[in-house]
């Protein structure tokens, strides 16, 4: 099963390579992919298969795959038919389609995310994929980004789906709490399973989930819109995959959750509801593929309910169902996506003659069409009559209960019949009116072969039921009770077969008078569609109500409101709470309370001072200061980190001020408030407080004693600071240097607004370079005489290198001693900064001509990589190995592979500095020469 996913996602990678070698051919190669698969599920059918890599046990979010009778059923469906795709995308898409590549690597990567979440075991797992098939879902649909309707639709199933998912996860978590486990095999074999009012919450939450996920009333809106979609798209993801999620997560809760008193009373209602709503609103559209859009909700609707009813009979008829739907519906959307190039349209009431002129195309539409309307001898008809017998038998509903889904389903179904003949008639028929369309491109061999596959497999079904009873059983049996039925094409005279033909009847009623029912323009239940427009509208006036009251527009304001807020909270709940002693040394050395001296005099110069540079050195004192006492306290690493970043901050200080007035003006300057004066002794005051009252509520033995012993012992290394940060908690550095990079980027962004600025430019690439002309640096002939200072370039030429041979020391040593990627990376910035003040922007090219985009990536990739290339060998991502070994000359060396994700640090340091230096230094000194 891990290969199943692995070989998914390198095909998904190497999908944009293949379309640009071979075109639209290449979707036939990346078809063999799923095809592949489904031999590796067919090898083990009737199996159970297991696979588990611990990753994170501690918090059960561990690698738990299970291959079962349900997963095998889901997988076939979601390879074999995700494989008839492929080959049918080879033939729809034209040669010169925009973003194919791009769309191949997204189908591509939502056929394993689907197998994926299919065969998972542990929910939390689930959970995973089953965003990432939002997220491609929202991508999919939204392939024809210039179009607004497509925008507007991927937007709105993100919307839904992705509310939904949230949902499920607060469900998915207080279920795995109670149950004491995330195992969805170790819930379904809970012997005594929890009860209660959180038992019933997660219920309820789940099934949100599912509901959203499986387009079921009200959540069902979505999907009608989600036509917008290219017609593979809605072949696959609405048809066979994406809205089948939701079923497959009720029919494998069943056997655990059926018996909780909210899942009858949630699901049955709303499944019997998108059953009628559905079905009526598909005799009313007239586009073909809406039709076939709503006809999906409701036997969406159906397949829910059947499958939430808990017995093995129900879970028979919703498995056989499943099959019979996405065979058929996924056969009609590819013969909609047929005609809607062959016509030029999907309009039901511009067709016409198309059963003449494409008489085998007609015939997979029949085949398909009669399936859907539960017509012998096709697997649909299977499936309805078993469902019928089924409903009656469910044994844990009352009469009532059984007799209103009765009725429910038989009205459903009869919705089905009529739109199943408007679609043919509408489809394949003759009409007469302006608006017909006459011309007809017929379809090729290669695209009419994927839908008539799926035609013969659901013709397949009907005439060979005892197969397909063999193979779908399986699942029916987990549930508790005994399988009483079993799938067949004929049970004699039954009352189920007698409701058959009173639903077909009263379903060619319906047809008949099809023009009387008409689409009104405005629905007596409402529109779902309007309400979510409505919903959007009214958060977006409640969000611009709390922004203008809370975001004034005063900066001052604002910043007060945030640091009130720091005083009067932690003040309150310190004073409401449990308090202990405090014990304070107001030093530990004279030299520390010298240094405190001064800072707190720079911090009130700060606020008095006018020269705008002058503050900001005094600024920067307190910050050295900072450093100093580091230093007294035996933390030279964090000293120098601290000592690094104060002066690259200043550097950055100095470059923006250069688009300010050295002083602050008159009509500026603002005179001493007391307000500001006593909020800024406040915060400095409730901070102080709150550090110390922290440290005294310290009960158990501080775990920094244990630190410097597992730095050496799990991470192999002496510099217990640095071992933290890329390996003991690599995640946290993980996602602070991303954070770095999104800055940057955000940065670069504001300054160039249209584009980044690409690497900075070089000597060569100004107009008044002079190559004869002799300068101690490359560029700083181009500096203008009166900024030029020779002794700056002297000692820039002089040191520059020994900065750089001391940024790639700290970066080796710090494992061991003070420095690190993050030191080393500052110290290379600083030698760059030194660089670009002695030399200008043309010598910042000269210096590191590199994009410092590229760096960023470069460095993140390589950090991200570490954890992936830890998985890939089986250990923890982002765990280290220690290699020793014992060269010639070099003599003993041991290598951390932290030193890897150490690397991807230095270089997201070096590019943000390089950035920074770019884009506030470069830029800026272009727009203002």
């Amino acid at each position: 099963m891990l290969a199943v996913l692995l070989v998914h996602a390198l095909a998904a990678l190497l999908a944009p390579l293949c379309v640009r070698a071979l075109g639209r051919n290449a979707f036939y190669l990346l078809a063999l992919v799923p095809l592949g698969s489904l031999g590796w599920v067919v090898a083990h059918w009737g199996t159970t298969v297991s696979t588990r890599i611990e990753w994170a046990p501690q918090i059960s979010m561990d690698i738990d795959l299970r291959f079962d009778s349900l997963a095998a059923v889901m997988c076939t469906l979601v390879l074999g038919i995700g494989a008839l795709i492929m080959a049918y995308c080879a033939r729809y898409f034209g040669r010169d389609e925009a973003r194919l590549g791009v769309f191949a690597a997204e189908l591509m990567g939502f056929a394993g995310a689907m197998f994926g979440l299919v065969t998972s075991d542990n929910m939390l797992l689930m959970y995973v994929f089953w965003e990432i098939t939002t997220v491609l879902s929202f991508l999919l649909v939204g392939h024809y980004a210039e179009r607004a309707v497509s925008r507007r639709a991927a937007i709105q199933a993100l919307l839904v789906t992705g509310a939904g998912g949230l949902a499920m996860l607060v469900g998915i978590v207080i279920l795995g709490m109670r149950y004491g486990s995330f195992l969805f095999s170790d819930v379904l074999v809970a012997t005594s399973p929890p009860t209660g009012s959180a038992v019933s919450v997660g219920v309820v939450l789940v099934v949100i989930g599912a509901l959203s996920k499986s387009a079921i009333v009200p959540l069902h809106f979505w999907l009608p819109g989600a036509m917008a979609a290219p017609t593979p798209v809605s072949a696959y993801l609405h048809a066979a995959a994406m809205v089948k999620a939701g079923i497959y997560l009720i029919a494998r809760l069943a056997p655990a959750l059926a018996q909780t008193p909210p899942w009858h009373v949630l699901i049955l209602p709303l499944g019997v509801a998108s059953i009628l709503l559905a079905g009526w609103r598909a005799i009313q559209v007239h586009d073909l593929k809406l039709v076939l859009a709503f006809g999906t909700v409701s036997q969406l609707g159906l397949l829910i309910t059947m499958m939430a009813i808990g017995t093995p009979d129900a879970a028979l008829a919703g498995i056989t169902l499943l099959v019979a739907h996405a065979l058929f519906k996924a056969c009609l959307f590819m013969v909609v996506g047929i005609i809607d190039h062959g016509a030029g349209t999907r309009d039901l009431r511009r067709l016409s003659g198309l059963g003449k002129r494409a008489p085998v195309l007609a015939a997979i539409a029949i085949a398909a069409a009669l399936s859907m309307a539960a017509l012998p001898p096709l697997l649909g008809f299977v499936g309805k009559e078993t469902a019928l017998t089924a409903v009656w038998s469910a044994d844990n509903l009352s009469l009532p209960a059984r007799l209103a889904l009765l009725a429910g389903i038989a009205v459903g179904s009869a919705f089905t019949v009529a739109y199943s003949i408007r679609f043919v008639w509408g489809a394949f028929g003759v009409s007469e009116g302006p608006d017909v369309v006459t011309t007809w491109h017929a379809p090729g061999a290669l695209l009419l072969g994927p839908p008539a596959l799926l035609a013969l497999g659901g013709l397949a079904g009907g005439l060979d039921t005892q197969a397909v009873d063999r193979w779908l059983s399986p699942y029916a049996a987990t549930l508790p009770g005994g399988l009483d039925l079993h799938l067949a094409l004929w049970h004699d005279l039954t009352w189920p077969l007698m409701l058959t033909g009173g639903i077909i009847a009263a379903g060619v009623a319906l047809f008949l008078i099809r023009k009387r029912i008409g689409e009104p323009a405005h629905p007596r239940l409402g529109n779902a569609d309007r309400a979510y427009d409505g919903a959007l509208r009214a958060m977006d006036r409640l969000s611009m109500r709390i922004t203008g009251t809370v975001q004034s527009g005063s900066l001052p304001a604002s910043q007060a409101a945030i640091l009130g807020t720091l005083i009067v909270l932690p003040t309150v709940l310190l004073a409401a709470g449990t308090r202990t002693g405090v014990e304070l040394r107001l030093w530990d050395s004279p030299l520390q309370a010298g240094v405190g001296a001064i800072m707190i005099a720079m911090a009130l110069a700060a606020t008095v001072l006018r020269n705008r540079l002058a503050s900001v050195l005094v600024v920067g004192v307190t910050g050295y200061g900072c450093g100093v006492i580091f230093a007294l306290h035996g933390a030279p690493d964090l000293a120098l980190t601290q000592f690094l970043v104060e002066t690259l901050t200043l550097v950055v200080f100095v470059l923006v001020l250069r688009a300010f007035p050295a002083e602050i003006a008159d009509d500026d300057a603002t005179a001493f408030k007391i307000r500001r004066a006593l909020l800024a002794i406040g915060v400095g005051v409730t901070v102080s407080v709150l550090a110390a009252f922290a440290t005294a509520a310290r009960r158990a033995e501080p775990i920094w004693h244990a630190i410097p012993e597992a730095a050496y012992t799990i991470g192999g290394g002496k510099n217990a600071v640095n071992v933290l940060l890329v390996d003991i908690r690599a995640w946290d550095t993980l996602g602070e240097i991303s954070v770095l990079v999104v800055a940057a980027t955000g940065v670069a962004s504001l300054v160039f607004r249209s584009r980044r600025f690409g690497s900075a430019p070089r000597a060569a690439d100004s107009p008044n370079y002079d190559p004869d002309a002799v300068s101690w640096l490359s560029a700083a002939r181009l500096v203008d005489r009166r900024d030029r200072s020779m002794v700056l370039q002297i000692t820039t030429r002089l040191i520059f290198p020994t900065i750089m041979v001391l940024s790639v020391y700290f970066f080796f040593s710090g494992h061991n001693a003070p420095g690190g990627g993050f030191a080393g990376g500052l110290v290379a910035g600083l030698a760059l900064t030194l660089r670009y003040l002695a030399g200008g922007r043309y010598e910042l090219g000269e210096a590191l001509p590199v994009d410092a985009g590229h760096l960023l990536g470069a460095g993140l990739t390589l950090a991200a990589g570490t954890a992936t290339a830890s998985l890939l060998l089986g250990a923890p991502p982002l765990s280290s190995a220690i290699i020793e070994v014992t060269l010639p000359l070099l003599g003993h060396i041991k290598l951390v592979t932290a030193t890897f994700f150490d690397l991807g640090v230095y270089l997201v340091v070096v590019g943000l500095v390089l950035d920074v230096l770019r884009s506030l230094g470069a830029r800026l000194d272009k727009e203002l020469v």
